[in-house]
């Protein structure tokens, strides 16, 4: 028999990754998983002249990705899944690849592709270079995916 632990669900907030992260969830309550929600910020280089405008730090997006995760969490915690989420700085493959090992994750549930135009790119070649070095299964789940039949 098959036994998946927990399960890591990385998240830009996509609908690709909302998708997987609704996977995630039904993974977990069928074989009583931990899922574990993961948003990654790449570091963003800083020009040596930058203008007054204001441009987000990292430690903005990481406050606002984890305000973004507090009704997903609360929305997993009522239907009874055990679940927490974290926002780490650096290269999202390198990182999601190392928390597969870090957390002692059983299964990986991902999003295709992220947001529209070059995130869009990146995170498609994100989720090419995780299917390829993860030593554990990998699920990646399209933005379109039709609703799920007969949930319940």
């Amino acid at each position: 028999m098959i036994t998946i632990k927990s399960i890591l669900c990385p998240m830009d907030f996509s609908d690709a990754s909302k998708n997987a992260y609704r996977y995630a969830c039904e993974f977990a309550k069928s074989m009583g998983s931990k899922v574990i929600l993961l948003n990654v910020i790449e570091p963003r280089p800083i020009a040596a002249e930058m203008s007054l405008n204001y441009i987000p730090l990292e430690e903005d997006l990481a406050a606002a990705a984890k305000e973004d995760f507090t009704p997903m969490l609360d929305q997993a915690k009522a239907a009874g899944i055990d679940v927490s989420a974290d926002v780490i700085i650096g290269i999202p493959a390198e990182v999601i690849l190392q928390q597969i090992l870090d957390v002692d994750v059983s299964m990986l549930i991902m999003g295709s592709h992220g947001k529209t135009g070059l995130s869009r790119l990146l995170m498609g070649s994100v989720a090419e270079a995780v299917v390829r070095k993860a030593q554990v299964p990998v699920l990646i789940v399209k933005a379109n995916e039709k609703e799920f039949i007969g949930e319940g």
